[in-house]
């Protein structure tokens, strides 16, 4: 996996999706640190606007141009549906951040050439 985390890492265009009501949540802390690393970042919030002056889309498959890799910070059953979202927009990197994956997600990622990183915190393990 470790392989994986440093490709992820690579890569320059990345969505967030989570939770961006406050600055304490994990979503929020992603999003500001890939900002300061200078990746372009794209949050993904269905009851957001903006955040940080960002434009804030409501489904992966709302971002307008090519994203490398995304960021999921939702439960479970959310990161199902967004993991199949990550499919049809081409996104081939997704981490789950801890709390956000499930087996189902973690097959779905495998059995369709998409690498996933789990069981680890963006946050901690990398940036």
């Amino acid at each position: 996996m470790e392989n994986i985390v440093k490709e992820f890492l690579e890569k320059k265009n990345i969505a967030v999706a989570g939770s961006f009501k406050s600055k304490e949540k994990v979503a929020y802390r992603i999003l500001l640190e890939l900002i300061k690393k200078g990746y372009n970042v794209f949050p993904i919030n269905p009851n957001l606007n903006e955040i940080e002056g960002i434009k804030c889309y409501g489904l992966v498959n709302d971002i307008p141009v090519t994203v490398d890799a995304i960021d999921i910070v939702t439960p479970p059953e959310v990161t199902e549906k967004i993991v199949e979202d990550c499919k049809i927009k081409g996104i081939k990197y997704i981490w789950m951040q801890p709390g956000a994956e499930s087996e189902k997600a973690i097959k779905f990622c495998e059995n369709n050439n998409i690498k996933a990183i789990y069981n680890m915190c963006l946050l901690v393990k990398s940036i």
